[in-house]
């Protein structure tokens, strides 16, 4: 039963793009990119740097769309499958020790799906108002990013994430409007009639697209600008 339960596990981390031993012993993936984070090194003094802290929709778009990133002081740090509580472990290491001055947080759909153990909606808002309190406390303005519409996850069917999602997006946009906050709303633009993400959007309903990114790269672009201009 024991070996049963090890392999169901295993086969679990391999799909979410981690091994056994990233998952017990670097639990937040912190060795993703500390590599790349010594090369990166602090920003030149004009250098309007952006970091894009998410899982693997963030990620997917550096290779769906490389030209988005191309040339820009747009620094991507999605982890595929991460959850909040993930995200904030590696938030100082990935966001703040590299100084941008802006942050775009996309976070909480991986959470909804239960990746890393059953969070409330209020447990993943908390997450993401703490990382954006870290990026304001160290001079770093945040974008927070609506969830993504999804009406229901391919790999963990039945968790009502069309439900869950505009709720969790609703207690986002009010934190936000607050706190003086910078709110991304992709969801509205996105969603269809069942609050899912269309298959023109994305082919799993999830993962976006080429098509997918294309509607979100204009909405990112204003939300970049209007951040840098309330510096």
């Amino acid at each position: 039963m024991m070996s049963k339960l090890k392999s169901f596990v295993a086969s679990i981390l391999v799909s979410l793009g981690m091994s056994e031993t990233i998952w017990a012993q670097d639990w937040a993936n912190l060795s993703a990119f500390a590599e790349d984070n010594a090369k990166i090194g602090l920003p030149a003094e004009d250098e309007e740097r952006v970091v894009f802290m998410g899982n693997s929709i963030t990620i997917g778009w550096l290779s769906s769309r490389p030209d988005f990133f191309k040339g820009k002081p747009y620094v991507n740090r999605g982890i595929s499958g991460q959850t909040t509580p993930q995200m904030l472990l590696r938030f100082r290491q990935d966001v703040i020790d590299l100084q941008p001055k802006v942050v775009v947080i996309l976070a909480g759909t991986n959470d909804i799906a239960g990746n890393t153990g059953l969070m409330t909606l209020e447990q993943i808002k908390g997450n993401i108002v703490s990382m954006a309190e870290l990026a304001k406390a160290n001079g770093i303005v945040p974008i927070i990013s609506s969830v993504l519409p999804a009406y229901d996850y391919p790999w963990k069917p039945g968790l009502s994430p069309n439900i869950k999602i505009p709720k969790l997006n609703t207690m986002l946009k009010a934190y936000a409007s607050e706190n003086g906050i910078i709110y991304l709303d992709y969801f509205s633009v996105m969603a269809d009639e069942r609050n899912g993400l269309p298959k023109k959007y994305a082919d799993d309903e999830v993962h976006p697209t080429i098509e997918g990114y294309a509607v979100m790269e204009p909405l990112v672009e204003e939300a970049i600008q209007k951040a840098l201009s309330v510096r």
